[in-house]
């Protein structure tokens, strides 16, 4: 998987400004992503997340600003050139295809690794076929990883919505990218299921030194595990910090958490 190699943030974003129809979803956002870290984003709903993560991965374009990656500009790139670069996203919703296995829905996300030609994938033969076993191979890793090994041949449809958002997040670490945005991650699922994928992002980051992203509403999950926290309300960036420091940041605590300090 990714490899910690050069110093300094992963990600750096300046200014982002981002607009619609008048409506600021962000408004001068800057951030540099520290390598190997959990970078947590959390606010109100409607503060901007998911605009930074969609201005990451190249769904939106920011009106202004700069965002780098590996010190090259995001914004002249498109998505799926993104993803090649090594970013890879696990949505908010499941976007997986219902009516395929649990394999197949991951060896979907090795398919800009493949270099094989369409004839020769389709007669499986030569270098398709080694390059198939490969990518099998690194899928049944991350089986493993994941702890599916059980559902690999089940059809994802009839997988509970828990179940399913781990084969996304399955997905997502078969395109092997060096930094992993995480929509909401735990949404939708109870407190076992909670645990479980609070769990893995800490075995991702430990485990395979991937940098992350996380947007999650769940506070107990982000202090558990972020090594920094960014708040965003209205589009603008109120504090960033450790857990520690967000908990106790008088602002933070206006905005977001409630009015009281968190214990």
């Amino acid at each position: 998987m990714a490899e910690l190699s050069a110093p300094g943030p992963i990600l750096r974003a300046e200014g982002l400004a981002l607009a619609f129809e008048g409506l600021v979803a962000l408004d001068g956002v800057s951030a540099a992503v520290p390598r190997g870290d959990i970078f947590a984003i959390i606010g109100p709903n409607g503060a901007g997340k998911t605009s930074f993560l969609n201005c990451v991965s190249g769904v939106y374009r920011p009106d202004a600003g700069r965002l780098t990656f590996e010190g090259r500009d995001l914004l002249r790139l498109r998505p799926h050139e993104i993803a090649t670069a090594g970013i890879a996203r696990m949505f908010q919703n499941v976007e997986l295809f219902p009516l395929l296995s649990v394999v197949d829905n991951l060896m979907l996300g090795r398919h800009h690794l493949m270099r094989s030609g369409l004839l020769a994938g389709a007669l499986w033969v030569g270098p398709a076929r080694s390059e198939e076993i490969r990518h099998r191979e690194a899928v049944e890793r991350i089986v493993d990883f994941l702890e599916i090994e059980s559902l690999r041949h089940r059809v994802v449809a009839t997988l509970s919505y828990g179940l399913q958002k781990r084969v996304e997040l399955g997905r997502a670490l078969a395109m092997e990218p060096s930094l992993l945005l995480l929509d909401e991650p735990a949404s939708g699922m109870n407190l076992e299921e909670t645990e479980d994928v609070a769990r893995f992002i800490l075995d991702i980051k430990e485990e395979l030194g991937i940098t992350q992203i996380l947007v999650e509403h769940d506070m107990g999950v982000v202090m558990d595990i972020a090594d920094r926290v960014m708040v965003l309300d209205f589009g603008r960036t109120i504090a960033e910090g450790t857990p520690a420091e967000i908990q106790q940041d008088p602002a933070v605590i206006r905005a977001y958490l409630g009015g009281e300090a968190v214990a």
